[in-house]
């Protein structure tokens, strides 16, 4: 079969690789007919995770159609069509029965090296390097789904794939980021980051109840998106200073609520503090570019809460402890335990209260992969979401 392989970095190429076989009882194998580039990719592709082989597969958002499974799933038949969640979930362990599937205590085989980074280790996921097992991704044509009695959700609705392709990971994380902020009537929510993550994140802010959203990035096509999508008010941070702009909009307390869908590769225009983490990130001094989640904690008001829903890997710089403990500031993190949020959400589509397709912007073969991980990457032709189709 053809698929997206990691070569290097900044390096991806499409290749013919084994096709996937059932290994266990729970498997299942899925042809895929849509996947995703995910900016969690990215830091993949710029050499950010480690971990990484030359030739493991890439991708972690996709649906398709059954095609194979073991003797143990007995939930799934061959020509079922079915999203395939990020997080691999065995469904049993302490953490799972506590609906905290992205904790799995069963699916990472690589556990201990993953403890080395995180003093515990998290659970498999697809196509994001040997820290989370080494899971064959699914930009491909066909991809192995463990625990398949656990993880993927039927979808019988007639729904087009764009519109639930997105419950493999965006669209619960931007919910999951929302949600750790327990929203009330009349509250005000600032994102940061106007990316997949962001606009859901936005979408779902509002739909659990908040009353305005204020959207933070320097793209103006992405802030253009979060306006007229997703309804935020928005700071072009390039040319307006967020401070100063949130104190302003919020009556010089605050946001309510803050969630961070940057991640570890902020950008930001402060010269002195984005060249101080870009030198120690390249030097690996430090994993993460820290502005994004230190603006977050440092603009949200004084028992608020600072929701981080970017991906961060390891170790950052200059984290602003004081201001958390000195000012009563609740923060939550966390994979998103997309298991947990794949049926409400579904139903939310089903309803037509959101069509998570707003955020695709381009689509392409996935022979085009490499084209598409570079547009996505420089942002270019205003860029937010790739689908890629087998």
């Amino acid at each position: 079969m053809r698929a997206t392989v990691w070569s290097g970095r900044n390096k991806v190429a499409v290749e013919n690789v084994p096709d996937p076989k059932i290994l266990s009882e729970r498997d299942a194998i899925v042809k895929i007919s849509s996947t995703a580039i995910c900016g969690s990719d990215l830091h993949l592709y710029d050499g950010y995770i480690p971990a990484m082989r030359k030739g493991d597969i890439l991708g972690h958002e996709f649906m398709g159609e059954i095609v194979e499974t073991g003797k143990g799933v007995s939930n799934l038949k061959v020509g079922d069509r079915v999203v395939v969640p990020f997080p691999i979930a065995c469904g049993y362990c302490n953490a799972c029965s506590r609906g905290l599937f992205s904790v799995c205590e069963n699916s990472n085989p690589n556990g201990s090296m993953a403890e080395k980074m995180f003093g515990d280790a998290p659970c498999g996921i697809f196509g994001y390097s040997h820290l989370t097992g080494g899971y064959a991704g699914g930009q491909a044509e066909y991809a192995r789904v463990p625990f398949a009695d656990v993880g993927p959700i039927k979808i019988d609705n007639g729904l087009e794939d764009e519109q639930v392709l997105f419950l493999s990971d965006v669209f619960p994380t931007g919910w999951m980021g929302a949600e750790m902020c327990n929203i009330q009537p009349g509250d005000i929510v600032a994102v940061w980051g106007c990316g997949p993550v962001g606009q859901f994140a936005i979408a779902s802010a509002y739909l659990l109840g908040a009353e305005r959203v204020i959207a933070i990035d320097r793209f103006e096509y992405r802030l253009r998106m979060a306006r007229e999508k997703a309804g935020a008010e928005t700071i072009n941070y390039e040319q307006t200073p967020v401070r100063e702009a949130l104190r302003e909009m919020t009556g010089g307390r605050g946001p309510d609520h803050c969630i961070e869908a940057v991640g570890m590769e902020a950008h930001h225009h402060n010269p002195g503090m984005y060249a101080y983490d870009r030198v120690k990130q390249a030097a690996r001094m430090e994993s993460e570019r820290g502005y994004a989640v230190r603006e977050a904690i440092l603009n949200c008001r004084s028992g608020g809460t600072v929701s981080i829903a970017g991906i961060y890997g390891g170790f950052m710089d200059k984290f602003p402890i004081g201001a958390i403990v000195n000012r009563s500031l609740t923060i939550k993190s966390g994979q998103c335990h997309v298991q947990r949020y794949l049926r409400p959400l579904l139903n939310r589509i089903e309803n037509g209260d959101i069509d998570p397709s707003f955020i695709v912007t381009h689509r392409m073969s996935l022979d085009d992969a490499s084209n598409g991980y570079e547009t996505f990457k420089h942002k270019q032709d205003e860029c937010v979401k790739v689908v890629l189709k087998p």
